[in-house]
């Protein structure tokens, strides 16, 4: 005889620990684009502020200037926003939502960058990777090519890397494209306003990084060692 209480008893642990396990997966997720869109408004805030500098900067010598402001709020930004289209595909409403407002910020940092630049000259030019990807299918080393990238810039802390997706329905990032002159062949990736595209390896962008940018690393690198052993 088929025991019915039994199925039914197992019938209904199953679907509580599928119900739970849904709704715990959901209200993280929920969670983790909350806290994308705080970090959004923050970052506004900043935006606003580093425009106000700006408009300061012939009253402030260049000594007290840093670096922007936006640049770990960004990377925070980015991280959850991976995890978040990790968990909920890249086709989701919020996850296009908040990968615009990345973009946008990511292109307000590096105007706002550029204008210190113009205005402090070269002793505190940074320098700057522009990377175009897909994650649609079309690109297979893009996967790679973003492994590359985060090593480059563990390797050079001083560099700025922005990473736009292809494939996003942006009149600005439509602006860039047409301005650098990236088409379908990805990835591309753009280093002193020069246009490379397919696969470059961590040696081949090392190479093109501009000695400046080596010789600062270098000397952060032996003033930090000199200190260990101190």
């Amino acid at each position: 005889m088929i025991d019915t209480k039994k199925y039914i008893f197992t019938f209904l642990i199953t679907s509580t620990i599928f119900v739970t396990t849904f709704f715990m997966s959901t209200f993280f997720s929920n969670k983790r684009v909350e806290s994308v869109k705080s970090i959004q408004d923050t970052i506004a805030i900043d935006i606003l502020s580093s425009e106000t500098q700006f408009d300061l900067l012939k009253e402030v010598p260049c000594s007290n200037v840093g670096d922007t402001i936006l640049s770990a709020e960004l990377s925070e930004l980015g991280n959850k926003l991976s995890h978040t289209e990790t968990d909920r595909g890249e086709t989701d409403d919020d996850v296009i939502y908040l990968k615009k407002y990345y973009s946008l910020l990511q292109i307000k940092d590096y105007l706002l960058s550029k204008k210190l630049v113009e205005k402090c000259g070269v002793g505190k030019k940074p320098v700057f990777i522009i990377y175009f990807y897909s994650n649609q299918g079309d690109c297979p080393e893009c996967g790679r090519e973003g492994y590359v990238l985060t090593r480059l810039k563990e390797i050079y802390p001083d560099l700025r890397v922005y990473s736009f997706d292809y494939n996003l329905s942006l009149s600005a990032i439509d602006s860039m494209k047409k301005i650098y002159k990236i088409k379908s062949e990805l990835p591309a990736i753009i280093i002193e306003d020069e246009t490379y595209t397919g696969f470059q390896s961590l040696e081949d962008l090392s190479a093109l990084l501009p000695d400046t940018l080596k010789m600062s690393t270098s000397t952060i690198t032996t003033s930090s060692s000199t200190k260990d052993n101190k």
